[in-house]
This record gives structure tokens, C-alpha cells and sequence, in this order.
């Protein structure tokens, strides 16, 4: 669970105060990689996933223990002046302040642009919204579900005759989060050379429009309105799932030298051949006469069987798994997809692994997600530099 050697963002230090999926998972993040995170909850409730249950470990909803390991818990209530001046603190020795509260609302706090500049003028910011703060629905908030709804996604997803379907998860969510962070980096190094810090702004809205990639592509260039190809790929065929005998398969057949390999494997060679399939622009023209050979073709073996001879012969294919089956595999053990921590009150729990590698500051999994609060007091003395006796004064009047 832990590296030999000091994360790449240690000596960093990130103020939290983002809740849900999109900020957390980016704090995650430059948590694994070695920065100090603190986040900041509203006493007595904490962010709103640790109940977003069942399943729980012990209190702990599995939704909040995914997604915010290596942080420290601090209860702060900002509606209080205390709370504020607590904050103010905080960002004095931070390096980033990163919140997903509606636009307007650090400043109607005081947290202004021009307050940042005199008294933390190092702090990056970064700010996570539903769609920022121009056009129609500036300063609305926003919603995994509904910016797939809004951006085109769900509508290029699913079964071509069936209805649009959104991802299987919050995956606009965790995009803008990979935007937050890569976006935060990216600050921080020009700070070296600007010697100042600055705001970052990303929006579920933009992020949404950005993931279209190549379908945006096909109608800003081609024209025409995208559509849905189940598990099919609108500029590649065959690029898709398929059953065979038993099982299914899924095949990735990317140019036209694998599908004449392909073809002479399941006993066509023919069909490399035949004008409408020889290339990969006639094969998605003509999808509709080439997939159902593919269904006929792959039907006299089994998913197993197939697998063993494309991996052997480099035609790109794979078992469609279930979760599970994923997660207990040999290639996930051997990259350590799977962790174990063991959690102050739910016990020993099993989460995803880091997914990345650095051949020297090695990423790691220091500490399991935080009680709510259990950083509360060390913070306040260590870093904000309050005695016993007025961290109990705070306690007492509901500030922390």
C-alpha cells in the first residue's frame, strides 16, 4: 500500500472543499501522488456520499470510501465567522483551494479575487461548476445524468432502435475531476515561473461537449446528426461485441490488413476480397451486410475458442466480463487494481488501485477515507495554530 520513496506532490498542500464525485476523485488523485489534502465538512454531516448507501462498511458508504482515501477530515461550518477566519488560516500555507460550490459563493464570503491576491497570492484555485458562469445557464448546477442527457452522449449511446442510455457510470463526473486535476498541475507549474498562483475553472457542461471527441468531429466536419451503434464504433467495423457459440467476444479489428487476417481465420478468406469489405470505409458503409457474416461466422466456435486463436494470430479481441470478473483477474492482481486498507471502523475494505505509475516518486495509499472530522483538531492546532482550549471553545459553539 505504500511506495519507498516521497509521492511527486509532496510538500504540496490542497484545502478541499469539494463534495460528491467530480472534485473528490481529483483530490484523490494529488492525494495518491503525494499532496496533503484537506477537506473541509459541514460538521454533523460530512460530504454527502458517506450515506450514499447501501453498500456501507460499517457508517462508511462504499460510494465515499472509493474516492477519498489519503485525505485529512476537518469540520468547519463557513457560515459562521469563525468558520471563515479558520479558512483564512488554512489558505495562508496552502498551495491549492479547490471547491465546487455554486459561482459567487467563495466571494460572497469574502474569499474575493482581490483577497486572494493580497493574502494568498500562491494559492491556485480551482473552481468546479455545472456550467460555469456565462450563457443561459451560467450559474446553474449541474448534474452527471443530465449534462449526458444535454451534451449528446446518452444520444450516441445504446442500442441503434433502442433508447439513448447513459454510461454505466458518473463518467462526466470523473472526466471533469481528471480536467480539475490535470488543470491544477499545470497551475502549479507555472507558478515556478510566475512566481504567482491563479484560478482554473472547468464546468460539466464543457467537459461533456469535450468527450464527444471524434463523433463532435464526424458532424463538425461530415455534417449529419450522430446516431447509435450499440457497441459498434461509427468509423471502424468490426469494432464491436458479438456472440459466438457460448460466450460473447468483443473484437477491435482496426485496419484493413487484420481484417484479412481476420477474414481467412473464421474460413472467409473471400470477404477481403469482396469490394464492399476490402477496406474499412466500405465495411462501415456496408455494416449491415458484413455484421450479420461476422454473427454466422463466429457461431461454430466458442467466445474461448475464438479468444485463444485471434491472440495467437494479433487480431485485437477480448471476453466481455462482468464487474467482477474484472476486478479478480490475473492482469488487474498483477498491476495492483486491487487494495486492501484498513479502516478505523469498517474494518479491513478492498478498493481500486492506483492506476498509474512514476519510476521514482512512487504514488501510494498512505491512509484509508477519513472519519468525518477525525483531522479536526490536529489541523487546527498543527496548521491554523489554536490551543486546546479554543479548539474546544469552537467545538462547544458548532463552528468545527
Amino acid at each position: 500500500m505504500t511506495g519507498d520513496s516521497l509521492g511527486a506532490l509532496e510538500g504540496i498542500r490542497v484545502i478541499d472543499l469539494t463534495r460528491i464525485l467530480a472534485g473528490p476523485f481529483c483530490t484523490m488523485n494529488l492525494g495518491d501522488m503525494g499532496a496533503e489534502i484537506i477537506k473541509i465538512e459541514q460538521p454533523g454531516r460530512g460530504d454527502d456520499t458517506r450515506g450514499w448507501g447501501p453498500p456501507f462498511a460499517g457508517d462508511e458508504a462504499a460510494y465515499f470510501l472509493g474516492i477519498n482515501r489519503n485525505k485529512r477530515s476537518v469540520t468547519l461550518n463557513l457560515k459562521d465567522e469563525r468558520g471563515k477566519d479558520i479558512l483564512r488560516r488554512l489558505l495562508k500555507d496552502a498551495d491549492v483551494l479547490i471547491e465546487n460550490f455554486k459561482p459567487g459563493q467563495l466571494d460572497s464570503w469574502g474569499f474575493t479575487k482581490e483577497w486572494m491576491t493580497e493574502h494568498a497570492p500562491r494559492v491556485v484555485q480551482c473552481a468546479i461548476t455545472g456550467y460555469g458562469d456565462k450563457g443561459p445557464k451560467g450559474g446553474m448546477p449541474g448534474y452527471d445524468f443530465l449534462l449526458q442527457a444535454e451534451s449528446g452522449l446518452m444520444s450516441i449511446t445504446g442500442e441503434r432502435h433502442g433508447r439513448p442510455t447513459k454510461y454505466g457510470v458518473a463518467i462526466v463526473d470523473v472526466c471533469t475531476g481528471q480536467y480539475a486535476a490535470m488543470c491544477i498541475l499545470a497551475a502549479l507549474q507555472a507558478r515556478h515561473r510566475t512566481g504567482r498562483g491563479q484560478k482554473v475553472e472547468v464546468s460539466l457542461f464543457n467537459t461533456s461537449l469535450s468527450m464527444l471527441v471524434n463523433v463532435a468531429s464526424n458532424h463538425l466536419i461530415g455534417g449529419g446528426r450522430p446516431g447509435r451503434y450499440g457497441n459498434g464504433h461509427p468509423n471502424i467495423v468490426p469494432y464491436s461485441d458479438y456472440p459466438c457459440g457460448d460466450g460473447e467476444i468483443a473484437l477491435a479489428v482496426g485496419n484493413d490488413p487484420q481484417f484479412a487476417k481476420f477474414a481467412g481465420l473464421v474460413g472467409h478468406a473471400e470477404w477481403a476480397e469482396d469490394e464492399r469489405f476490402t477496406t474499412n470505409a466500405g465495411r462501415v458503409t456496408n455494416r449491415a451486410d458484413i455484421e450479420p457474416l461476422i454473427v454466422e461466422a463466429l457461431s461454430v466456435k466458442s467466445a474461448a475458442d475464438w479468444i485463444t486463436l485471434f491472440e495467437r494470430e494479433g487480431i485485437p479481441c477480448t471476453k466481455v466480463n462482468a464487474v467482477d470478473e474484472a476486478l479478480a483477474s490475473a492482469q488487474a492482481q498483477a498491476n495492483d487494481m486491487v487494495v486492501e486498507m484498513d479502516h478505523p471502523t469498517s474494518g479491513t475494505i478492498r478498493a481500486l488501485g492506483i492506476p498509474y505509475t512514476f519510476s521514482d516518486t512512487t504514488p501510494s495509499v498512505k491512509s484509508p477515507p477519513p472519519v468525518l472530522g477525525a483531522d479536526t483538531d490536529s489541523v487546527l492546532a498543527e496548521i491554523a495554530g489554536f490551543s486546546d482550549q479554543e479548539i474546544n471553545a469552537l467545538r462547544e459553539d458548532g463552528v468545527i
